[in-house]
């Protein structure tokens, strides 16, 4: 499903990462209990090392690359995830081959019956481990279980306890895909939620009418950009905008042909502010307000003549009758300074605009 697709990599890796970094202690210890605490390691001395070298270098690999890639990232990620993988498969297929092996050799019946119970554990814990990737899930149980139950029916060995293998690896496999089912579904519900969560968060910000920024959220960006003008000496630009007679058009075409109308000025305001850190905000009913991190009142002056002007050529065809409009502008900027309010920036803005609408409307006026 595509929303398999668009979680897999960074949640998916992540969870198996956490679930699998315990077992690779658990890994040390059992090739401690199982090869070196009774006679095993006196009567095979030369296989208890390969194994030892092999499944400890692993494990220890395993757990010493797991701070290394996270210290590495962003720039290998893809190498390392691919790096943990092939280790997590390359820990199975290793203690499979040896278990096969042990399998074998024979023994006292106790030594067998701990590496048995071992084995099935790890490949139990395993399988629960690595839910979140069926793949991962099923091929560690293949590569850890397959050897030996190979073997064990090549050389006739117990064959109750071989078909105990099979059933206990297909159990597995159920297991795995019943749990990759579940954690999925339950990923799922989480990843629905969270999306749930950033759509109430964004209609919580936008105006309802325009979908331009509401003016609560243009005070909390304003707040941080004015803070991080300061910290940074740059200018700052705030553009004040009101529709001419707004009221009129209300009155004589109706409040829908007016909504229509403060949508296409929205739209306007779209094309002629491009720049990704612009704020566009509807602050009042037929008012806007722009702000324009690290501009200077020239390239603010520019940006509000160019909507005046395209404001001004504008006609709004509604039920068969032409809807034309004006628009007044007040502009300030300023670098702010420590000593200085955020407010002020604004006033200046709205003493620019009222300047505008005295002097008789479309035009644009500078705060000083």
């Amino acid at each position: 499903m595509a929303f398999k697709k668009y979680r897999l990599n960074p949640r998916v890796i992540d969870d198996l990462k956490k679930r699998s970094y315990i077992g690779n202690v658990f890994y040390l210890l059992i090739l401690y209990i199982v090869l070196y605490t009774g006679d095993y390691y006196d009567r095979h001395p030369d296989f208890s090392n390969q194994m030892t070298f092999f499944i400890a270098g692993i494990s220890l690999f395993r757990i010493f690359h797991l701070p290394i890639a996270k210290w590495m990232e962003p720039k290998f990620i893809k190498f390392n995830d691919t790096v943990f993988i092939f280790s997590v498969l390359l820990t199975s297929f290793l203690w499979g081959i040896f278990f096969a092996k042990f399998m074998l050799q024979g023994g006292d019946a106790n030594t067998n019956l701990l590496m048995v119970m071992c084995t099935i554990g790890l490949s139990s814990g395993a399988a629960v481990a690595f839910y979140p990737d069926l793949r991962v899930s099923v091929i560690f149980s293949f590569f850890m279980l397959l050897p030996a139950i190979f073997v064990m029916v090549l050389h006739s060995m117990d064959m109750a306890l071989t078909i105990s293998f099979i059933l206990m690896f297909l159990y597995l496999c159920f297991m795995a895909f019943r749990g990759n089912r579940e954690y999925w579904s339950a990923l799922e519900n989480e990843y629905l939620l969270e999306q749930k969560s950033k759509d109430m968060e964004k209609i919580s910000r936008i105006d309802g009418l325009t979908g331009l920024y509401n003016r609560r959220y243009f005070d909390e960006v304003y707040a941080f950009e004015w803070n991080r003008s300061i910290r940074k000496q740059q200018p700052i630009s705030i553009i004040l905008a009101d529709i001419d007679h707004f009221k009129k058009i209300n009155d004589q075409f109706g409040h829908l042909a007016g909504d229509e109308y403060l949508k296409d000025v929205s739209r306007l305001f779209k094309q002629i502010f491009k720049r990704k850190i612009d704020i566009i905000a509807r602050y009042g009913g037929e008012e806007f307000i722009v702000l324009m991190p690290g501009e200077s009142d020239l390239n603010a002056n520019e940006m509000a003549e160019n909507i005046r002007k395209k404001l001004e050529i504008y006609m709004l065809e509604h039920e068969g009758r032409t809807i034309q409009a004006t628009m007044s502008l007040g502009v300030a900027s300023c670098t702010p300074q420590k000593d200085q309010e955020p407010q002020e920036l604004i006033s200046k803005a709205d003493g620019a605009l009222y300047q505008s609408k005295s002097d008789g409307r479309n035009r644009i006026s500078i705060g000083r």
